[in-house]
C-alpha cells in the first residue's frame, strides 16, 4: 500500500466531521492505496499521489474533459462513475476542494458495496 501521507492528510482534514447516518469516517487499504470511506461506502482513495474520486456516472464525461483526469480502469475494464486526479489537477486550495466537494456530493447517493460473509 503505497500513498502519499501528506495529500491522506489533506483528505482527513477536509473530510473530518463528515458523519452520515451516524457513521464516522473509515479509512482501509484499497486500490493499493488509502481508501476514505464515508457512511460505509468508498468517497475518495489517495494512491502515490494521485486520487481516485467517485463522482458517480452523471459527473463522469464532463470530469474525463478535464485536464489530468482519467479513468479508472481495472483488469481491462472501466469503472464508469470513477477517475483518477493527477496532483496538477488539485495543485490548488480550490481545486482540491472541488474534488473533495463532488465525491461527497455523489457519496449521498451511492451504493454500499455488499458486505462479504
Amino acid at each position: 500500500m503505497a500513498y502519499d501521507e501528506r495529500v491522506a492528510n489533506r483528505i482527513r482534514e477536509a473530510l473530518s466531521g463528515q458523519f452520515l447516518a451516524g457513521k464516522p469516517l473509515e479509512e482501509k487499504a484499497l486500490f493499493q492505496g488509502l481508501a476514505f470511506m464515508v457512511d460505509e461506502k468508498l468517497c475518495i482513495c489517495v494512491r502515490n499521489d494521485v486520487l481516485l474520486c467517485r463522482i458517480g456516472p452523471d459527473e463522469y464525461e464532463a470530469a474525463l474533459e478535464m485536464n489530468n483526469v482519467e479513468p479508472m480502469v481495472m483488469n481491462g475494464r472501466t469503472a464508469i462513475g470513477y477517475v483518477y486526479v493527477s496532483p496538477e489537477a488539485y495543485a490548488s486550495r480550490e481545486a482540491f476542494d472541488f474534488w473533495i466537494a463532488k465525491c461527497l456530493q455523489f457519496n449521498q447517493f451511492a451504493k454500499s458495496s455488499k458486505k462479504k460473509k
